[in-house]
């Protein structure tokens, strides 16, 4: 009995569901997954632009062969219920952009009453596109990059690297932003300009020096190695003092590439027989004295040699940090289109409390300064320095990076400070472009 209740209802339940069936009203497949001819519309013309193809034929004439083979590849591409449009207008400037017309290739004499349109900006390849960058120091004062490229010295913590094809790699990525550029090819130049002496009768005040030589530093010969101006007490932190009284002096920007600025100096003739404990002939040691000496030459304190480590290594503090691109020089690296790595390992850092000690002022950060062992560390920044009056009067970019010099950093640095404009040729040349314009309807089928 139950048996036969059981297939009762399973007979009714199937009755119901094939009668419902017949009633039913499903929706259509274009209605459930529509078609977006927009989007078709747009992937099509990058389609037929994949080799240039697009590009090629809008500018011949419009009885070329070519017009027709593109109308075969846009029929071959789209599917066979679309139905399109395709004009392609000249682009003119007349004191306003003009569209001009010139071929349309159809399917169809009307897309119906519904339809979607993509565009696309076509330039001719005969069309060159230039940059031409502000001059530093156009605007007055300075314009002067320095690129130590000294034949007499040699570098350390620029692993892979000499200091002379840093050099150069430098010249070609800086030299467009200044108005003279000039690579000191010797420690007897450096000396020169060192002295106030113009090289090639460039302005001197205001200039940019990059060492390219890494925790070295060249030493000139003669007055800059004689006791009390580059040598005291066994130690030729002096030096280094002095430098930093020449950056005051002149308003120079110095530029460290790496490491820990001014740990060695360097003179192949002068320490012939002297090595850095790691086989580099040519070096003297000046350990950390070097940077404090320098510090309190830029502001203008009387030389003492201060053997405290300051920057991240060692001295108590934390090894290294990761830094990361600050939101500005984020921007400045589209802008100029330099790209370094966003991320980079820091193990010279320089603590933020310099800008108190120093009378400086850290600007055009490159990283975010990162806050580790009670300090706040800086891996890249313009420190700049102010006189009693508040006038500038030097300024320097330590890159505390890890070995491995990266001058996009270095170019990265410098540009984020000064900020020279870039001045974009502009797009008006009669002919130059096409506005292509595909429009798409649907007609047939569901």
């Amino acid at each position: 009995m139950r048996t036969i209740e059981v297939l009762l209802v399973i007979t009714i339940i199937t009755a119901a569901f094939i009668i419902s069936s017949f009633f039913a009203v499903l929706p259509q497949p274009r209605e459930v997954s529509p078609l977006n001819l927009r989007r078709l519309a747009l992937t099509t013309l990058q389609t037929l632009d994949r080799d240039y193809d697009l590009s090629q034929t809008v500018f011949k004439p419009i009885d070329d062969p070519s017009w027709s083979q593109l109308q075969i590849a846009l029929a071959a591409t789209l599917p066979p219920n679309v139905i399109y449009n395709l004009t392609v207008y000249e682009v003119s400037s007349d004191g306003a952009i003009l569209y001009r017309p010139i071929k349309s290739i159809s399917n169809a004499e009307s897309l119906g009453i519904e339809s979607e349109a993509s565009s696309y900006l076509v330039a001719s390849s005969n069309v060159t596109f230039n940059v031409v960058p502000e001059k530093i120091g156009e605007q007055g004062g300075g314009g002067t990059l320095y690129i130590l490229n000294c034949s007499d010295a040699n570098g350390w913590w620029i692993t892979g690297y000499t200091a002379q094809n840093l050099a150069q790699d430098l010249y070609n990525l800086l030299s467009p932003y200044f108005q003279i550029t000039i690579m000191i090819q010797n420690t007897a130049q450096l000396a020169q300009v060192l002295n106030g002496t113009a090289l090639q009768n460039e302005v001197l005040q205001n200039a940019v020096i990059i060492n390219t030589f890494g925790e070295a530093v060249p030493i000139p010969a003669g007055y800059y190695a004689s006791s009390g101006v580059g040598y005291d007490a066994g130690s030729y932190a002096r030096y280094c003092h002095t430098l930093g009284q020449r950056i005051q002096q002149y308003n120079w920007t110095w530029i460290s590439i790496v490491g820990y600025p001014f740990y060695y100096v360097s003179n192949t003739g002068l320490f012939s027989d002297q090595q850095n404990t790691w086989g580099i002939y040519g070096m003297e040691h000046v350990g950390q004295a070097g940077l404090n000496a320098f510090l309190r030459g830029i502001n203008g304190e009387a030389y003492v040699k201060d053997d405290q480590w300051i920057t991240l290594g060692d001295g108590g503090n934390p090894e290294y940090i990761m830094v990361q691109l600050s939101s500005t020089a984020q921007y400045f690296s589209n802008y100029y289109g330099i790209y370094p790595s966003p991320y980079q390992t820091a193990t010279r850092a320089v603590p933020s409390w310099i800008q108190s000690r120093y009378n400086l002022n850290a600007t055009a950060y490159i990283f975010d300064p990162v806050d580790l062992g009670g300090k706040t560390w800086i891996a890249g920044a313009t420190f700049v320095h102010y006189n009693a009056t508040g006038h500038i009067n030097g300024k320097f970019i330590p890159i505390g990076l890890t070995r491995t010099p990266d001058i996009r950093i270095t170019a990265l640095a410098i540009l984020s400070y000064y900020e020279p404009r870039l001045y974009r040729s502009e797009y008006t040349a009669y002919g130059t472009s096409r506005f292509v314009v595909l429009q798409l309807g649907l007609v047939g089928g569901i």
